[in-house]
């Protein structure tokens, strides 16, 4: 566990780059600031120099090499370790191990070695592959195909979170099983092949394709094949293969079986799209079924319903189609892909992400299973690529340029300014006095090139002759402005959304995810906003992807906007209780009405992002004893 413990803290600090204190990082991980101190100790012995988290009065964050640590393996194998290695020990043995020569191989009790097995069983519910025990041997039994999938279970529990790496998949294989020259430049070879057929390459999944081509190189190599695909492949499929065949014999070594071929092109074929031009739409319904693009466009438009957004576009119709279709295949496989950018993509665009749940949960049917957070990932990617496309420019802000004349400087200026900032502003007044009316000036922003007579975050004093140091700032300050316009808007919903007799100043962790959504669906059912089914709704909505969009909030709601009106039920949870794969410490239920549609996404994107400040969640926890003082905390924070 307390490796475990370990990777969390080194993985958290990797997210942030930013110092940490030791109270912050324990209401992340779920224990002790004094656990915490004892982590890094054990931590920076991992790696030479002992610099993989920086301490300072300000707390930790990550050193230099920090990723290092978080890929260094102990002198004492873990227990992952061992297990990963009893896998490949079982998978390896068509007869069978003994389990006391793998005690002593491993340098562990024989009572060790049967712990490690029933983990081994617990691993293989929902498999096609059973383990069997006679006397003091142990055989696992299976199809190849399954053992397979179970060898990328490891090397997906190697690599964790992160995108593709040759190391992790060689810990997951044993030593010697991947050369990463070899496999570098089977990728590459891969990559511009598939591009000559006229194919787009997913780049984060074809880490998964050349994880699965690692596997079947070993196998083979091993003597392990998959047997002959019955029938005959489409010809594209059948191109792929012949290009997977040549590159393995060339930079492999390996000559794969028409079995192997047959699977290792299916795997790649869920993973591409057709590459840009006329033809694309044709290519794509070539290989497209019915039930899945009319199933797509469906859930399409109940979603542009549900969240005002326009996503009536015939290429994003058809290329989410084809995706989907590529994920019900992956499905049908239990080939599922990592997407390292899931984390990420959930904190900072919450709104894009829960437009992703909404369609993942409408696709449910024609899936016949549940999406997981990598896979809605993916499709947050296509919902988000495509708003970025036809995202209108935000309202401009109006400047105002304060530069004393001196020939034509103060056009110059001007000119630098609009090509420079263009679509983001608007220069509405040019003064060129050496005592400019400072009062008068109302503008959003104000670029002075003389010391200005006022202050505010709009206010930014350039040279006449704009730098690049004078442009970042500038920047920096639009962003500043724009942000203060969002929180003041925040600040008006959240003192309307809110309610003393919908607060809970202490959440109990024991209740779990559910209980604390009851308690507060409770609080909203007794008020006439919501009624049970809604908590319920709220309930199942947590089951398809956690709600804790930062480390320290958890959003429950239901996927419906049912509510008589838009309130927020919200608890504190000192210290944070677990929720999805980490630990909260704000819960916010939030139940929206249909005449407040718009202001969902308003109020859910800036809620997130006030409670992903770790400075602004922990002064609201240690503060809010009461309603009255949450509140106060919270605009505050936003007003800061």
């Amino acid at each position: 566990m307390s490796r475990a413990r370990h990777d969390q803290v080194i993985a958290h600090l990797l997210r942030g780059r930013d110092w940490v204190t030791a109270a912050e990082l324990a209401a992340a991980i779920g224990v002790t600031p004094r656990s915490i101190r004892s982590y890094v100790t054990a931590i920076n012995g991992r790696v030479p120099g002992g610099d993989a988290v920086e301490s300072g009065p300000r707390g930790y964050r990550a050193g230099a090499h920090a990723a290092d640590a978080l890929r260094a393996s102990d002198d004492a194998p873990s227990t992952r370790d061992r297990l990963h290695r009893l896998v490949r020990a079982l998978v390896d043995a068509p007869d069978g191990v003994d389990v006391f020569d793998t005690a002593a191989a491993f340098f562990v009790s024989p009572a060790t070695v049967d712990a490690d097995l029933a983990r081994v069983r617990a691993l293989l519910g929902g498999t096609e592959l059973t383990l069997h025990r006679t006397a003091s041997r142990a055989l696992l039994r299976g199809p190849e195909t399954a053992q397979r999938r179970l060898l990328s279970r490891l090397a997906h529990d190697e690599m964790e979170a992160s995108a593709f790496d040759l190391d992790a998949l060689q810990r997951a294989l044993g030593a010697g099983a991947v050369e990463t020259g070899a496999y570098g430049r089977f990728k590459t070879r891969l990559v511009a092949g598939l591009q000559e057929l006229g194919h787009v390459v997913n780049e984060f999944s074809i880490g998964d394709v050349m994880m699965h081509v690692a596997i079947a190189a070993d196998r083979v190599a091993r003597q392990h094949r998959l047997d002959d695909a019955p029938g005959s492949d489409s010809p594209e499929r059948a191109r792929i293969g012949e290009l997977i065949d040549r590159l393995a014999q060339e930079h492999l070594a390996i000559r794969f079986g028409r079995g192997d071929l047959s699977q290792l092109a299916g795997l790649v074929q869920t993973r591409i799209v057709a590459a840009a031009g006329a033809a694309r739409a044709e290519l794509i319904r070539e290989r497209l079924p019915g039930d899945v693009e009319s199933a797509v466009r469906d859930v399409v438009a109940r979603a542009e319903q549900e969240f005002l957004i326009d996503l009536d576009d015939e290429d994003f119709v058809l290329r989410l189609a084809q995706h989907v279709e590529n994920l019900r295949e992956r499905a049908q496989e239990g080939a599922w892909s990592r997407n390292p950018l899931t984390r990420s993509l959930k904190t900072a665009y919450p709104m894009i992400f829960e437009v992703a749940v909404f369609i993942a949960d409408g696709l449910r049917g024609l899936l016949g299973l549940p999406i997981l957070d990598d896979e809605i990932a993916y499709l947050a990617m296509h919902v988000g690529g495509h708003l970025e496309r036809h995202r209108q420019e935000g309202k401009r802000l109006t400047v105002t340029i304060v530069c004393p004349g001196y020939y034509d400087i103060h056009e110059l200026l001007h000119a630098r300014v609009d090509q420079s900032f263009g679509a983001a502003v608007d220069v509405v007044g040019v003064d060129s006095r050496a005592d400019p009316d400072w009062a008068s000036i109302d503008t959003d922003l104000v670029l002075t090139t003389i010391e200005p007579r006022i202050s505010g975050d709009g206010v930014v004093q350039i040279q006449p002759f704009l730098t690049e140091s004078d442009v970042t700032r500038v920047q920096t300050a639009i962003a500043r402005v724009r942000r203060v316009e969002r929180l003041a808007r925040l600040r008006a919903e959240l003192e309307r959304y809110f309610d003393a007799d919908a607060f809970v100043p202490r959440l109990d962790g024991d209740d779990g995810e559910e209980g604390v959504i009851r308690r507060l669906g409770a609080l909203l059912v007794s008020q006439g906003v919501i009624d049970q089914d809604y908590v319920e709704r709220a309930i199942e909505r947590e089951h398809l992807s956690s709600t804790a969009f930062s480390d320290a909030l958890a959003v429950p709601h239901s996927l419906t906007m049912t509510a008589t009106r838009t309130a927020i039920a919200v608890g504190i949870a000192d210290p944070p209780i677990a929720w999805g794969e980490g630990h909260v410490q704000v819960v916010a239920m939030v139940a929206f009405s249909e005449s407040d549609r718009t202001a969902f996404q308003t109020v859910f994107e800036q809620l997130v992002e006030v409670f992903s400040e770790h400075d602004a969640v922990q002064r609201i926890v240690r503060r809010a004893t009461t309603f009255s003082d949450f509140l106060d905390e919270l605009v505050a924070v936003v007003e800061d």
